[in-house]
């Protein structure tokens, strides 16, 4: 038997570490872990956090989307009410048409 294995990543923004070179580190890990046969790397939104840099999931999504081969890649969470549900909708299906 065997367990699927996912990532949830928040893009750490560590001391000293600048948000381009967290980007690129998160990309790294992606994909790392594309290769090492994980199902599904996630990304979360998250706002007005000194350490975290996620604070758009859909521009994430689609670079690792390019940077992968096989791994499935999704949002772990939309902040829904801070967004027009249209918007949200239609940011998807383009990402979904892109990396289907």
């Amino acid at each position: 038997m065997s367990l699927p294995l996912s990532v949830l990543d928040l893009v750490p923004l560590p001391q000293g570490v600048d948000a381009g070179t967290a980007i690129r580190n998160s990309l790294e890990l992606a994909r790392l872990v594309d290769r090492l046969g994980y199902s599904r790397v996630w990304y979360a939104e998250h706002h007005n956090m000194a350490t975290i840099a996620s604070t758009t999931p859909e521009i994430m999504i689609a670079l690792a989307g390019e940077a992968t081969s096989r791994i499935r890649v999704g949002s772990g969470g939309i902040m829904l009410p801070n967004h027009a549900s249209l918007k949200v909708a239609e940011s998807f299906k383009m990402l979904e048409a892109l990396h289907p």
